[in-house]
């Protein structure tokens, strides 16, 4: 994609997410604050929290990327809740709406209905309190400590002598303007604690660039595994300038595999693992991109196949391949119920294990969360993927 381009498509996609806040932030100040006819001074004190919440969500990009920790923050964290708040008002007022849209059937039947104004009051109050509600308990499991998730994952003809041998992935662990070091640390302790024989970090690791960060994710360095750590390229990395991170995970003592292929050897058997680049790498404008070639070129098809890819789209392409287990985040599992089903329009893979012929997929749900720290029928998971030798289900 050219220069030019590339700016004409930033600033398409700036307009429509501009305009997609703004009308969303206009309906939700409609419903709840102009339809009920709200008194002063509520008018005015609803008016400012749903039209300062869309300002603190244009400034906080902004500030992600020009303030460091824990200035950041600052924007960070009410702008992210107000997101999360946003998000629910909006379903609920959508799901309302529709509701409502059967009023005329009911007073058709001989319903006694209460008058409008008075049921837009009843909508917005009970609105308002459900989203906080929820708010709250996505809230509670965001910021709890991700859990540890074991799958086995059985491959045919996986070599005798590595059965069990066990992959401890994290991805989406998104250190930035909310996570930071002290997340970074506890994450780094519960890996260590697996004593895993590799470990992969599936890309956005972080939001935010080198010089704001680079303290945050220290505790990073201290990852352990006895065939190495390995990390690929995730969206928000490039968002945040790949190149200059993937060159601070190899000071972290991390291995990028950038469509690139390593073999894991012990005890004489071993089996290539392979990482491409987020597909979205060629739409910033910077190196990189995935290419399955590159990853695959020149392999034994005899070894078996173990690829790193942030996205679970990719599978779409390496199943075909000879990919015995693709291992992939980027969907956070919708994250927010019901945005899991918006996410499956787009990504059909949205958390767990998928198969197609012989191929495999785990979609991590993430480590950390983006945007709102909520996550609601969604937990965070560091996940314990152990490879057995058996045959295909």
């Amino acid at each position: 994609m050219t220069p030019a381009r590339r700016l004409a498509a930033v600033a398409v996609f700036a307009g429509v997410a501009l305009a997609i806040l703004g009308g969303g932030h206009l309906y939700i100040a409609r419903r709840l604050v102009w339809d009920p006819e709200l008194p002063e001074p509520w008018r005015t004190l609803g008016l400012t929290l749903v039209f300062g919440g869309l300002a603190l969500l244009v400034l906080q990009p902004i500030g992600e990327r020009l303030l460091r920790p824990p200035l950041s923050r600052l924007i960070a964290w009410p702008a992210a809740i107000w997101m999360g708040l946003a998000f629910l008002l909006l379903v609920l007022l959508l799901v309302t709406d529709a509701v409502l849209s059967l009023a005329p059937a009911a007073v058709a039947a001989g319903a006694d209905l209460p008058p409008s104004a008075q049921t837009a009051t009843g909508r917005a109050l009970g609105v308002a309190l459900a989203a906080a509600a929820l708010g709250l308990v996505g809230m509670r499991s965001a910021l709890r400590p991700p859990r540890l998730l074991r799958v086995d994952v059985s491959i045919e003809d996986w070599p005798a002598a590595l059965d069990g041998f066990r992959i401890v992935q994290l991805s989406d662990v998104h250190i930035g303007p909310i996570l930071g070091r002290r997340f970074a640390r506890e994450v780094v302790d519960r890996v260590n604690a697996c004593e895993p024989d590799l470990i992969a970090v599936t890309g956005d690791l972080v939001d935010g660039r080198v010089a704001l960060l680079h303290d945050e994710v220290a505790p990073f360095a201290d990852l352990s595994a006895r065939h190495g750590v390995y990390f690929v390229t995730g969206n928000h990395d490039y968002f945040s300038n790949a190149a200059a991170w993937v060159e601070k995970v190899r000071e972290l003592g991390m291995r990028p595999l950038r469509n690139q292929r390593v073999a894991i050897e012990r005890d004489g058997a071993g089996f290539d693992l392979a990482g491409v680049d987020d597909h979205r790498g060629e739409w910033t404008g910077q190196d990189g991109g995935e290419d399955l070639d590159a990853a695959l070129a020149g392999r034994d098809p005899g070894r078996p196949l173990v690829l790193l890819a942030h996205d679970p789209s990719t599978f779409k392409r390496a199943f075909r391949r000879g990919v015995d287990l693709q291992i992939s985040g980027h969907t956070h599992g919708g994250q927010i119920w019901p945005f899991r089903w918006l996410v499956r329009l787009v990504i059909p893979f949205v958390e767990g294990l998928h198969r197609r012929g012989a191929a495999q997929l785990y979609v991590s749900r993430g480590t950390g969360f983006w945007g709102p720290p909520m996550r609601l029928f969604a937990p965070a998971e560091i996940t314990e993927i152990a490879l057995r030798r058996g045959a295909e289900a």
